[in-house]
């Protein structure tokens, strides 16, 4: 049964809450919230222990009674995520709800020793071995009871330990050239990214690497990123079909809608395959880049445009209205933009005075019209303190796709006369923090220095 059925708009409020605040009183009241969504599918995944009610735990040990994992039957590709999340029915991925984005300071050795590495490492496996990889895997899954998540690393650290890799580009450089303020660029060594559909999941995670918990889904906690990493911020986020309307305080935001600006994305073909984001050769082959930003949105001043408005703005203005729907189901697995809409931002803003932002993203595709960056979250910040923010992650093979695919969406990279508010949804989005990490493969993620093989 899938969480958008069952939780309803209470539950995900208090959810939603709890994950924003974590700690474990919040955690144990959120496992009790959530105890009816534990146990209630089975993922054909190996050491499955929701096969009875969870029990209430204690500050101590928590046993979700979800099911387990095997970190040896994983992917090589930290980033693996895709056979191990929902598809809708026109096969788009659906990524996890519940979101946790932990920046970490390094705290540990320079250069990282031997035993801080098996720390960190040991400290991962407790994660894998005690929750399954989102769906574990089963195509039939309509919702993640397990995590999924991956750790990067920045510039600042790599530069205390060995070297910058060549497909790493410090934040402060990109916020230069994408003409945003480098006084907004993270200061994190290391960000870990963590997602499931099931908030105590998260949560519990969370509460393991950092010793607040003694067992983990009836796993025994024997490592943590105690004196390796401290918890430098803490961001929580929530995406999915019809989250944005029971979260935030804006009434007309479409009810179904699975994201704040009103429409769908992850299109199929909006998204690169993971292969085509991995980094094919070098010290850090099998891994990517993660660009990780916070940004905020100016709902009022975008809902105060009609539907039409919106979605020639979103996608393209030469679509056809009524084949996107109201939050671009309609439009099915793909999202309908072909190379001439990319090729003619200017004679569009001509003809119709608007121009679409998929349409000029587009225009940052690879030579074979292929999008270079996956995304991996665009959840709705729950923890914002005022104003609606959100969290976005997109993964590349290098920081350049990034800056590309960001430059695509400013106004001056185009010869025309259409307004800021009319050019695509740049006008409406403004940066607070951005971060740019690499993710090695999984065998190098526990303190990589630049010179590993």
């Amino acid at each position: 049964m899938s969480p958008d059925n069952e939780r309803g708009i209470g539950r995900r409020e208090f959810v939603a809450t709890a994950v924003a605040i974590g700690g474990a009183s919040a955690l144990s009241a959120c496992q009790e919230r959530e105890r009816d969504l534990v146990g209630t599918e089975s993922d054909g995944s190996e050491g499955t222990r929701g096969d009875g009610p969870p029990r209430t735990g204690t500050e101590a040990e928590f046993d979700l009674s979800v099911p387990s994992g095997n970190p040896d039957a994983l992917s090589k590709r930290q980033h693996a995520w895709n056979y191990a999340v929902v598809h809708d029915a026109h096969g788009n991925t659906v990524i996890p709800q519940q979101q946790l984005i932990l920046g970490l300071s390094y705290e540990g050795s320079t250069p990282p020793t031997d035993a801080e590495r098996e720390q960190v490492e040991g400290t991962l496996r407790t994660l894998e071995e005690a929750f399954q990889w989102g769906t574990g895997g089963n195509p039939s899954a309509s919702f993640a009871q397990g995590l999924l998540f991956m750790l990067g690393y920045s510039a600042s650290y790599f530069e205390r330990t060995g070297g910058v890799p060549e497909q790493l580009v410090p934040a402060e450089d990109v916020l230069r050239e994408v003409g945003e303020d480098p006084e907004k660029a993270d200061d994190f060594d290391a960000v870990l990214l963590m997602n499931s559909d099931i908030g105590s999941v998260v949560m519990a995670a969370e509460a393991a690497l950092f010793g607040e918990i003694e067992t983990l889904n009836g796993v025994e906690v024997t490592d943590t990123f105690e004196g390796v990493f401290s918890k430098a911020d803490r961001r929580a986020g929530m995406v999915g079909k019809g989250i944005p309307a029971d979260v935030l305080d804006n009434d007309s935001i479409p009810e179904s809608a699975p994201l704040s600006m009103g429409f769908k994305s992850g299109y199929r073909d909006s998204q690169p395959s993971e292969d085509g984001i991995t980094i094919r050769e070098g010290p850090f082959a099998g891994g990517t880049t993660m660009a990780v930003s916070r940004l905020g949105i100016e709902l009022d001043r975008w809902y105060d445009q009609s539907h039409e408005e919106r979605a020639a703005e979103m996608f393209c203005p030469a679509h056809d209205t009524d084949e996107i729907g109201e939050i671009g189901e309609k439009l099915g697995a793909e999202s309908g933009i072909t190379e001439e809409n990319a090729e003619s931002v200017e004679e569009f803003a001509e003809e119709y005075g608007r121009v679409g932002h998929t349409q000029k993203v587009a225009r940052a595709r690879d030579d074979d019209f292929v999008p270079t960056i996956l995304r991996r979250s665009e959840g709705v910040a729950t923890d914002a303190a005022q104003g609606t923010e959100f969290n976005f992650t997109g993964l590349q093979r290098h920081v350049d796709r990034f800056v590309e695919t960001r430059k695509a969406m400013n106004t001056d990279e185009y010869d025309d006369d259409v307004a800021a508010e009319d050019h695509g949804i740049i006008d409406y989005l403004e940066t607070h923090h951005r971060a740019t990490l690499l993710v090695p493969p999984r065998s190098q993620r526990a303190l990589p220095t630049g010179i590993d093989g």
